[in-house]
């Protein structure tokens, strides 16, 4: 999220387009293009969605070489990998997704990828967190997910499923909150 704060921040200061730290983090989870049509109208401007998508994106992928995974969903992940089914779910395309999960090293531990493109509903709609359960051949009361904005956890509660926040203050262990 860090790193797609400063994206954000370098694609609309082009066009002197205010988006805070806190507002930023309390939308995460929203597709980059309801992000930008909502800022829109907050600000009454009207920034190319389809540009400025692309433009913000660009700005991401050039600084994926600074992206550190988080400790503990890391680890989790290479102990669960090969015992149980995993996805990501994400509010970003897929190039933005694959991009991350390469530059982390850990794109093949993923049964399943449910990107911006998959799903019409995003969080806190449960749309793209039922999807990877049915992709995974699950039943959503059977999935854990862990989730770094309150869009997500709101989105994996409507889908029926547990959810862990990871809080964006410490990404040690002791961030893990289960909900």
């Amino acid at each position: 999220m860090p790193l797609h704060f400063i994206a954000w921040k370098k694609a609309l200061a082009e066009w002197n387009c205010d988006y805070d730290e806190k507002l930023f983090y309390s939308w995460g989870g929203k597709p980059v293009r309801k992000i930008i049509a909502d800022l829109n109208e907050m600000h009454g401007l009207q920034m190319p969605v389809e540009a400025l998508a692309a433009h913000k994106e660009a700005f991401y992928l050039e600084l994926l070489p600074q992206l550190k995974a988080i400790p503990a969903v890391l680890e989790h992940v290479l102990a669960q990998y090969g015992r149980i089914p995993l996805a990501v779910v994400s509010g970003s395309r897929r190039d933005s997704v694959i991009g991350s999960l390469t530059a982390l090293g850990i794109l093949d531990k993923f049964d399943t990828l449910v990107c911006a493109e998959d799903y019409v509903h995003g969080k806190p709609a449960p749309d793209c967190f039922l999807l990877a359960a049915e992709r995974l051949s699950l039943e959503p009361a059977t999935c854990l997910v862990f989730e770094d904005t309150a869009l997500g956890i709101e989105a994996a509660t409507a889908a029926g499923m547990n959810s862990v926040l990871v809080l964006q203050i410490n990404w040690g262990t002791e961030s893990l909150q289960q909900t």
